[in-house]
């Protein structure tokens, strides 16, 4: 029979974007609403302020995110082009660096040198891009990518809140929409351990406390800034 193993590790990349941008959109969205919603602003006014924070926070993460991503991306590609001049130049010394790479590792010297041969002379570049530098295929800067699944997933979480100002009654509206946005915290945080294979409860409690603090904040400088009339 094969032996198959289930590991967590190959999906933190997309885990950790998609659960970072839609614990933004609803923390942002949802303390944005309830710091209006505390100044006794009209429902109105209230779903007005979060669908312009959803739209705001969605391309500041988008712009972020491309900006990052493809800052990455010009040093990932800087750097193959210095290695593959390299390479061009003096491939015994860089063979000789794969081989020292794998020494390092546990190889012996012999052994180190054989496998730096024949990688080489399969992708010499592919092989020093991962061993070297760390780039690999997979994890190589995608900036589009990153900009659209950031947008959508913070889209997706603020969409929440703004989904509870629509249901909700427009008393303790406020009230309402932290409630209903902490148990979104804490399902999201719960779920997002499940498929990392972590505890759910720290993950739930960690990400409900920061959203609570948020949340919090927000309103006290809406109570501050009571825009009712008097």
């Amino acid at each position: 029979m094969p032996h198959i193993e289930q590991h967590h590790t190959h999906r933190l990349g997309w885990l950790r974007a998609a659960v970072l941008g839609a614990n933004d959109g609803i923390i942002s969205t949802a303390s944005l609403v309830v710091g209006v919603a505390a100044a006794r602003a009209t429902p109105h006014n209230v779903l007005v302020a979060g669908v312009a924070g959803l739209v705001a926070g969605a391309m500041s993460m988008a712009t972020g995110e491309y900006v990052s991503v493809s800052s990455q991306a010009d040093s990932e590609q800087a750097d193959l082009a210095r290695e593959q001049e390299e390479l061009r130049t003096d491939p015994l010394a860089e063979q000789q660096e794969l081989a020292d790479i794998y020494v390092g590792r546990g190889l012996a010297p012999a052994l180190a040198m054989q496998v730096a041969q024949q990688l080489m002379a399969h992708d010499a570049l592919g092989t020093h891009a991962r061993e070297e530098l760390g780039i690999t295929e997979a994890a190589a800067a995608n900036p589009i990518q990153a900009a659209l699944a950031s947008a959508a997933s913070f889209t997706v979480g603020a969409a929440l809140p703004l989904a509870t100002i629509l249901l909700a009654p427009a008393t303790g509206l406020a009230w309402t929409v932290s409630l209903t946005c902490l148990l979104f915290l804490a399902i999201l945080g719960a779920l997002a351990a499940y498929v990392g294979g972590s505890g759910l409860g720290q993950a739930a409690l960690r990400v409900t406390f920061w959203g609570a603090l948020a949340m919090g904040l927000t309103a006290a400088v809406g109570h501050f800034f009571n825009v009712a009339p008097s």
